[in-house]
């Protein structure tokens, strides 16, 4: 193992990322982490000189629907179903509680 990720330092991301782990979850990832860091590093050494950059592997083109409102006619029968509603938005439970610090 290269030590490019220690133990602390996972701890830290879980922690960002609200995530819990024991300490021998903890032992079992940070040689993981760093083993998938290797990955990412070995692709610094492929030669990508005169390659063209690409946001897409496939030669298929964007088949979307244009982003148009549709059926406003229904959003009473939604809020009507929704578990809780407030003026005309459905109410949903916060996500992201940082109360708890």
């Amino acid at each position: 193992m290269a030590n490019r990720i220690n133990r602390e330092q996972v701890q830290h991301v879980a922690e960002l990322a609200k995530l819990e782990f024991t300490d021998a979850q903890l032992d079992a990832l940070t040689p993981q982490l760093d083993d998938i860091i290797g990955l990412f590093e070995s692709l610094s050494e492929v030669d990508t000189t005169g390659v063209e950059p690409t946001s897409s592997v496939t030669d298929q083109i964007n088949v979307m629907r244009d982003d148009v409102a549709d059926n406003w006619g229904q959003s009473a029968a939604l809020l009507k179903n929704a578990p809780d509603a407030e003026r005309g938005y459905i109410k949903v439970p916060a996500i992201i509680d940082e109360s708890e610090d």
